[in-house]
Formats: C-alpha cells, structure tokens, sequence
C-alpha cells in the first residue's frame, strides 16, 4: 500500500455485488497547479458510484487524489482524467465525479462528468 503520491488506483472486491448501492467519497483538499500561471487551484471533489465486481480501496484513493498536488491541470482535463482512471480501476455500474474549484479571479468553477456502463453498452 503506497504511503506517497501515486497514479495507482487499489481495488477490493464488493461485497454485495448482487445488489445496487452507492458509495460515496468527499475530498475536500484537493490541489493542483494552474497550467497557465503555475499557481494553485484548490477544490473539493465528490465521487459517487454504484460497484460492480469491484470497489476503490480508500488509502489508494487518498494517495491518488494527492498525486495532483504539483501537476499543471486544467479543470475540466482533471476532472475527466479522475473519472477515465476510476472507470479504468473498477469499471462502475455508474459514476459521478464533481470537481468543484474554489474561486480563482472571481469565478469559481464545478466540473461534473458521468459514466453509466448501461449507456456504454
């Protein structure tokens, strides 16, 4: 289990996969770097999903999350990026992802990118 930065999403096996329900994750300290101006953009990102076969171990999450800390990223590129990898870890029945960035020269900004794998289909 990493105790630094990293790009790896850990998994564990739902435990209910017959059955439908969310799970959900509140970051609030979220950070990343302005690609233009190098300065940081900080926002509190929700993540809420519906398991399939497998869940986001928690830990592995928080290093991931972390791993944006000295990255140039655009909202919305990060916010889809998040989304891409979990899709990619787990493969959810749904996901939602919400990126919501503090204030910056007086406008703020929420990126929300959705996945159902039905949709997909």
């Amino acid at each position: 289990m990493p105790s630094q930065p990293s790009k790896e999403i850990q998994t564990f096996p739902n435990p209910a996969a017959d059955r439908d329900y969310e799970i959900a994750f509140d970051v609030p300290e979220f950070t990343c770097l302005c690609p233009l101006t190098g300065q940081p953009d900080f926002a509190r990102f929700t993540i809420k999903y519906v398991p399939d076969q497998l869940c986001v171990e928690l830990k592995s999450l928080k290093m991931y999350m972390w791993s944006y800390r000295n990255e140039g990223a655009f909202h919305e590129k990060v916010t889809n990026t998040i989304a891409d990898d979990i899709i990619k870890a787990i493969q959810p029945r749904k996901l939602t992802v919400v990126g919501d960035f503090f204030v910056r020269g007086g406008i703020g900004t929420i990126v929300t990118v959705t996945h159902d794998k039905k949709q997909q289909a």
